[in-house]
C-alpha cells in the first residue's frame, strides 16, 4: 500500500489507522510525503507571517518528526519529494514560483510512477479532487497521484480520505463546547459524507493508541494539540474507524466494504 500526502503529519492525521493496521498484518507500507512542510508552526508555536518564523529550521523539524512518526506506525519506507510548501488556500505563499501548487503535475507524477513501478502496490491512498478541504496542496496531491495511476498497471485501487457527516458534526460539537480544533474542521471547510454513502470503513480500533503517538510525534504543529489532548475515549470513538471512498477500482468488489484489500489480488 502507498500512501500519498502532502504535509508532514498529514499521514498521522487522515492514514494512520490503517497504516499501522494493515502493516500489522504484513502489508508493505510505503508514504510519500510531496512537501517539507516548512509553512508549518515553528518548534515556538509561531506561524510563517511571524518574521523569526525560519521556514529551514521548521523543515528540518518536520521532516525529524515525520521519521518518528514512521517509526512508530511501521512505515516501511518514506519517500519525500522535498517541494515548497504553499500554504493554506488564499496565502500569499500561493504565489511563489517555488510553491508545490505551481509545479508541473507530469513533473510531479513522474516521480510518483517512478515510486510506484518500484513498488507495485495493489492500493494507494490519497486525497479526492477536493483536496479533502480545498488545501492547494492535498490537491496537487491528488492531481499528480491519479496522473501516476494512470501510468501503473499495477494499481488496482485507489482510495480518498474522507469523514462521514456524524463523525464530523461530533468534531464541530467539540468545538462549539469549547475545545480548540484545527482550521480544517474551526472554519467547516471539510464536507461530511452522507453516512449511508460512506462506501468504505476499516476498523482500526486496534492501533488507535499507535494514531495517538504518531500524531503526538508532529509536536510542533499546536494545532493538533486539542486532538492529542481528547479524553481516550473520545479519540477512539473518532479515529478508531477511518473512512474513504474508492476513487478507481479494477477489482469489481462490491460495496460497502470494510477492507481496502477485499478482491485485490496478489501480483
Amino acid at each position: 500500500m502507498v500512501c500519498v500526502h502532502a504535509h508532514p503529519d498529514d499521514e498521522a492525521l487522515f492514514t494512520a489507522g490503517v497504516q499501522a493496521h494493515y502493516g500489522r498484518q504484513g502489508v508493505r507500507q510505503v508514504l510519500i510525503t510531496c512537501t517539507t512542510g516548512g509553512l508549518g508552526f515553528d518548534a515556538e508555536g509561531r506561524s510563517s507571517i511571524d518574521q523569526a518564523h525560519d521556514a529551514e529550521i521548521v523543515t528540518a523539524t518536520r521532516a525529524e518528526e515525520l521519521s518518528r512518526s514512521c517509526e512508530i506506525l511501521g512505515i516501511d519506507r518514506v519517500e519525500q519529494l522535498g517541494y515548497d510548501d504553499s500554504g493554506m488556500a488564499g496565502w500569499k505563499s500561493n504565489l511563489a514560483e517555488t510553491a508545490f501548487v505551481n509545479q508541473s503535475v507530469d513533473e510531479v507524477s513522474a516521480k510518483i510512477a517512478k515510486i510506484l513501478e518500484e513498488e507495485r502496490p495493489q492500493v494507494v491512498v490519497t486525497y479526492g479532487s477536493d483536496g479533502f478541504y480545498g488545501h492547494p496542496d492535498h490537491i496537487q496531491t491528488h492531481l499528480a497521484t491519479m496522473a501516476a495511476v494512470e501510468k501503473s498497471p499495477w494499481v488496482q485501487r485507489v482510495y480518498f480520505v474522507a469523514f462521514s457527516e456524524s463523525t464530523l458534526k461530533r468534531c464541530i460539537e467539540k468545538g462549539e463546547a469549547g475545545m480548540s480544533l484545527p482550521d480544517w474542521l474551526r472554519l467547516g471547510l471539510v464536507q461530511g459524507v452522507q453516512d449511508e454513502l460512506m462506501e468504505t470503513s476499516v476498523d482500526c480500533s486496534d492501533v488507535v493508541e499507535l494514531k495517538h503517538r504518531a500524531l503526538r510525534s508532529h509536536a510542533s504543529q499546536s494545532d493538533n494539540d486539542d486532538l492529542v489532548a481528547l479524553p481516550k475515549e473520545v479519540f477512539v470513538e473518532w479515529f478508531g474507524t477511518e473512512t474513504y471512498l474508492r476513487g478507481y477500482d479494477t477489482t469489481g468488489s462490491p460495496l460497502p466494504e470494510t477492507d481496502l484489500f477485499a478482491g485485490v489480488v496478489a501480483h
